[in-house]
């Protein structure tokens, strides 16, 4: 059978963060206290505070102090701000009078400042999220910054089809943007998922009310100021600071929001799907959670499979919707890999984020820090093994070891519910058969992947297995071309490449009676022209 090494060469996240020193010396440092600039609502090109005058703290994670007050938006600013949008969606408007090679001008112009301005917005990034800087400019603003030049591409290339229809007629498509578009992003990756959203959003021509995370909202509010440097009109991007039930309970019911877009729990996916049906019946799409399977082959490249399995499962601390967190390992090599897993797990270091020698940073907060415990605990009452961690780390901030389960159930809490921490849990299966079935116990169908070195076995896997994503030989390998989404509760449509332009676009059929046709030519300018008059059209 064909050895798969797709892993090895694979221009996924792994690759670009394996050696921290490395990725270090190549990038510029952190700024430790980088400047707050913006921390207001952004509407109309404007930083203005919130109608209430209301505010809330954004606060450091590594050391739970506040970094500053945040302008509370609610329904009351995005009424003002969908009202911008609209204005800004007006036919004749600068933002609908302008060719469509202009908006991809304009995403490739806020590309370029957010290079210009990276080391400031890891800093930032780091600062409110605590994501570690290294792993923030090397992964999270690459990806980013690849996500607007690539739908910067796009803006003049979505295009409509001729169609032979029976009968005497010309007929045609025409792909039109939706109108004024809500978007309400999470927390565990701030910058990458506005980019996820604004990109095609904006690449179709439509306007954006973004509601961000209370927990991060800083770079986001930067991003808006760098759309605004880079020349898009007023109104055609508005951002909302503040929290779901009011700010983003307002977007996903607002009766002039024509498009909803969410990425975040299924649980909240759930309501903000329901307020959309309830309203105007705004299209939606959803990106929610996983109980992603990571499934380990007896022939699978050990060390390079528990090393892939560790980064699937500790990547951002945990807190990913694709995280690799049900590790199925066959049982021919299930003792070894647990040993093997724990050991690199202890090794992992933890600690500063702004230090380019620590692999993970803090949870974002610390209602998510005792969540995240709370599963510790639930995992060790119901039987399963601790092997590692399990414990807080450090004396402040919300540092959370490294923890590994072994001999985890089907049907326990931490094979069943999402974590969003780093905590590994290691399950044995004996056939494939068996496998596949387990794998798809749970109400999600985000992710899952492969290691082996059977082709056979892999393609098996990748054509079974109800999920959106599946990576062989590697894990959380993106690219701004690669569609994203999930199956079941996991959500409904796509993210990122083509596909993640149709929920942005609607599809307007124009069909012309061409029964009576006149030809004339005519000399203008001293230049022969053929015209075509068409008597009728209907």
């Amino acid at each position: 059978m064909a050895l798969l090494r797709c892993g090895l060469r694979a221009r996924g996240l792994l690759s670009a963060l394996r050696n921290n020193a490395a990725c270090m010396s190549s990038i510029p440092q952190p700024i430790t206290n980088p400047e707050i600039k913006y921390n207001k609502v952004f509407v109309n090109n404007e930083f203005i505070d919130s109608q209430s005058g209301k505010t809330f703290p954004t606060v450091n994670p590594s050391t739970g102090e506040v970094i500053c007050q945040v302008a509370e938006g609610d329904k009351k600013d995005v009424d003002v701000a969908v009202k911008a949008a609209q204005e800004a969606f007006r036919l004749g408007s600068p933002w609908r009078r302008m060719d469509a090679a202009g908006r991809g001008y304009l995403l490739n112009r806020l590309a370029d400042l957010i290079e210009r301005d990276r080391a400031y917005i890891t800093s930032l990034e780091t600062l409110d999220n605590g994501k570690p800087y290294h792993v923030a400019y090397n992964a999270d603003l690459r990806l980013v910054i690849q996500c607007y030049r690539y739908y910067a591409g796009w803006a003049d290339k979505i295009e409509g089809k001729t169609v032979p229809v029976a009968g005497d007629f010309f007929a045609y498509t025409r792909r039109e943007p939706v109108g004024v578009c809500g978007q309400i992003i999470p927390w565990n990756f701030p910058l990458l998922m506005q980019a996820w959203k604004l990109g095609p959003a904006l690449a179709c021509g439509n306007t954006v009310v973004m509601k961000v995370a209370e927990q991060t909202p800083l770079t986001a509010l930067y991003i808006a100021h760098l759309a605004r440097e880079a020349g898009f009109p007023p109104g055609v991007i508005n951002i909302i600071p503040g929290y779901g039930p009011t700010a983003g309970g307002a977007i996903a019911s607002h009766m002039d929001v024509d498009k909803l877009a969410f990425t975040g729990s299924t649980e909240v996916g759930h309501i903000v799907a329901q307020a959309a049906a309830q309203s105007n019946l705004k299209r939606v799409t959803l990106e929610l959670g996983g109980k992603s399977p990571n499934i380990v082959m007896a022939d699978a490249n050990m060390e390079q499979a528990v090393e892939m399995s560790h980064f699937a499962l500790y990547f951002n601390q945990g807190q990913c919707c694709c995280a690799g967190s049900r590790t199925f390992v066959e049982e021919k090599v299930y003792d070894e890999f647990v040993e093997r897993s724990a050991a690199r797990a202890k090794k992992r270091t933890v600690g500063d984020p702004f230090n380019a020698s620590n692999e993970q940073g803090p949870q974002v907060d610390k209602e998510q820090a005792d969540k995240i415990m709370s599963y510790i605990e639930s995992g060790k009452d119901q039987g399963a093994k601790l092997v590692a961690g399990g414990n807080r780390a450090g004396e402040k901030g919300f540092y959370i070891e490294p923890t590994v389960f072994a001999d985890v159930k089907d049907e326990m809490k931490i094979a069943q519910e999402e974590i969003f921490g780093p905590v590994q849990s290691i399950m044995k299966f004996k056939s494939m058969d068996e496998l596949i079935e387990r794998c798809h116990k749970t109400i999600y169908g985000l992710a899952a992947a492969v290691h082996t070195n059977d082709l056979e076995k892999a393609l098996h896997v990748a054509n079974t297995v109800r999920a959106g994503t599946v990576w062989v030989n590697c894990f959380d390998v993106f690219d701004a071309g690669m569609p994203f989404g999930g199956y079941k509760m996991s959500g409904t449509g796509r993210e990122l490449g083509e596909y993640g332009l149709e929920a942005y676009s609607e599809v307007k059929s124009v069909s012309c009676h061409i029964s009576d046709i006149k030809i004339s030519i005519k000399l203008l300018d001293g230049k022969l022209e053929l015209w075509i008059f068409l008597d009728k059209l209907q």
